[in-house]
Formats: structure tokens, sequence, C-alpha cells
């Protein structure tokens, strides 16, 4: 499957989803029907999650186009992302602990034959194949590999999720470190997810039969609690001239951009990322922001060394904020050092949104409908 990466490819590739097979999301989405058939899900989550296309706009589109009722599991989705950005915004020690964890965590053999797809499971070799080939997999398959990681080669998730954010064009620090934690059994205490070879069998289409599982594991256990932060973004009483945005937050349409006398884009290399990235990943991310470039021609891309030498000359900024995760761990890191003045700018929605994440998503489901209605996305 190849993605056209620009944001008038997201917009297309999403119109074509609403016209053709979002009428049959609900009852066929948990198909994973393999590489080359992606066709009963819409595909836009590496759009999304560097928000070349925000999750609002993917609501507010399909709900101009059906009422709510007819696609209410597909908002649902669609609106996880929101979810555990505000999970993890509430709760940023997890992050911090999860890169730490993997300074302790070793590579054996047991480890190295999962990540090159020499198991004695044939689907999980496979989607180690698809994954590394396509840099995405299906989501049902994610939860799937997950649990076969987990459960059944006994191997830490940490690495897993590493794993994962090395090769998914649609990596994010919340969806993808979350879900491992869900699957593991520690987003909600003791309740964990086992792939099973019947649900295997079912959802691929009997493509793989009699997968031998651990199917009987107990949960993952971890004495650490996280208790909630308040949402509090640092801002400063200042008009700056510079905004900073980052690539995992380049919605950029309803920013009054005109303001700024400099707008720099700024793309981590993997000599700064805790999370090292394969090439083809930082590619995508590389053409996704040169698509922005041409869009709107006043923006400078910059690397660290880039942005290093800049605050050497400038102090104050406005940031797009980048959410807890890769970026947002740099930019603080250089905040303390350079003793930055930085105003965070935080879209309405999420700020609204994330209020409702302090739970779990049954919670935060119930909500979705005042979140559309709040924001006229129907």
């Amino acid at each position: 499957m190849k993605f056209e990466i620009s944001r008038k490819g997201a917009l297309k590739q999403l119109d074509a989803f609403i016209n053709s097979d979002l009428a049959s999301y609900s009852f066929k989405r948990n198909f994973d029907l393999g590489p080359t058939d992606k066709s009963n899900v819409s595909c836009l989550s590496p759009y999304i999650s560097h928000r070349l296309i925000t999750e609002y706009e993917v609501a507010k589109t399909v709900l101009s186009k059906f009422p709510y009722q007819k696609v209410e599991k597909y908002i649902q989705e669609i609106f996880w992302r929101v979810y555990w950005k505000g999970w993890l915004e509430l709760r940023p020690q997890v992050w911090t602990d999860f890169i730490e964890d993997l300074k302790g965590l070793k590579e054996d053999d047991n480890y190295k034959k999962a990540i090159n797809g020499e198991t004695q499971i044939e689907c999980f070799n496979d989607w180690v194949k698809e994954l590394k080939e396509n840099n995405y997999l299906h989501n049902h398959t994610r939860m799937w590999f997950a649990s076969i990681w987990i459960f059944t080669l006994n191997l830490p998730w940490q690495k897993g999720a590493e794993f994962f954010m090395k090769y998914l064009f649609d990596g994010d620090a919340a969806s993808n470190t979350l879900s491992w934690r869900w699957v593991a059994g520690l987003q909600t205490k003791g309740k964990h997810y086992v792939a099973q070879s019947w649900n295997i069998s079912k959802f691929t289409n009997n493509k793989y039969k009699n997968v031998k599982l651990n199917e009987n594991a107990l949960p993952v256990t971890d004495k650490r609690e996280y208790k909630l932060n308040p949402l509090d973004f640092i801002t400063e009483d200042n008009s700056n001239e510079n905004l900073l945005v980052f690539e995992n937050e380049l919605n950029l349409e309803n920013k009054d951009l005109k303001k700024y006398k400099n707008i720099y884009l700024v793309l981590l290399s993997n000599d700064t990322r805790k999370l090292k990235l394969e090439q083809k990943v930082l590619d995508y991310k590389s053409e996704i922001i040169n698509d922005q470039k041409k869009r709107f021609e006043e923006l400078q891309i910059i690397d660290e060394v880039k942005f290093q030498t800049l605050v050497a000359e400038i102090n104050s900024f406005d940031v797009v904020h980048p959410c807890i995760g890769e970026n947002f761990s740099f930019l603080n890191t250089i905040r303390k050092k350079r003793n930055l003045k930085l105003n965070f700018v935080l879209s309405e929605e999420d700020k609204f949104s994330w209020q409702f994440s302090n739970k779990g998503f049954f919670n935060f489901k119930n909500n979705i409908p005042k979140i559309l209605t709040s924001f006229k996305l129907q």
C-alpha cells in the first residue's frame, strides 16, 4: 500500500473512504484482508498522527454526509487518538518511565528472532515483514501482534512499543505507548488483551488457522501508580514574533501566521531521538513537512542543531504544543538549559476534549457528542 504524502492526498483519501467504504465500516473494520487490501479501514492515521489533518476535521467531514448514529463507531475510533493524547498529557510520567525502562532491557536471541520474523508463529512473522515493508499494520493486527509479543513470546511490552515506533508511519507517543500498555493489562489494571487463535482465524478469513498461542496468560503487573497532573501549559505574557512547530503537530490551517516574523518547523534526527526511527519513517516525516512548506512558504525547516544555534540568539517563542513525547521532551530539555520563554499554542478542541481523558475511554466516549456539539462538528 502507498500513501500520497500531502494534505491534498489525505483529504482525497478521506473523501474516497466516505464515498466507498464508510457505510460498511462498523461490521467490516475488524477484518485484516492482507497487506494489499485495506479498503475496510480509512488508513488516515499516518496523516492524523502528524495532524496534517485533525481528528476534528475528519469528524466534521464525515458528519456532513452521515448522521452520527450511522457512523458512531468510526467517530469513536477516530477519537481514540484524542483520548490517548489527553490521557498522557494528564500523566506525563508514564512516558518518562517508558523511556527509562528501555535503558535496562536487553535484546536477547528471543527478541532478535521476533524482530526478524523468525519465530515459530507464521502470522507473527508475516506481520513483521508487512510492518517493515509497508510501515503500517491494521489496528486489529496490532493488538494480536502485541499480545503474542507479550504473552506468547514473553518479551517486554516496552521493547514491542519501541519496535512499532521505529517502523510505523503513524507512530505517536500516546497512541502507541498506551495501546501496548492496554494490551499488557496496565492501562486498566488487571484487564489485558489475550489473542485467541479462533479470533485470528476468523478476522483473517481463515488465512491463519490453529495458531499456537498462550491463551491463558495473566496480565503484566506494575506497582507504579500515576496520579493526574493538571493540564498546566506554560504561557508568557508577551507577544512573540517567532513560532515553533514540530512534525507531529502540523495543522496550521486555522493559525494566525501573519503575526509571526519567523516560523520554524523542527524535525529531529535520530542523533537526538530516544527512540530511533527507521529511515523510511524519517523520510515520510520529511516529505510531509516539505508538503507544508509548499503550502506555507514562510516556513523554515530546521533540525535540532540549527534550533540550538537559533536559541542562542532568540529566547522567546510561541510553540504549537507538540504533546508529551519525543518532541516535547527535547524542547523541555532545551527550555531548561537555555531558560527559554515559551507560550504554548493549543487548539480549543484539544483543551476541551482532554478534560474527559481523566478516566477510561468509556467516560470519554460518552462525552464525544458534547465535543461535537461544542465545536459545531455535526
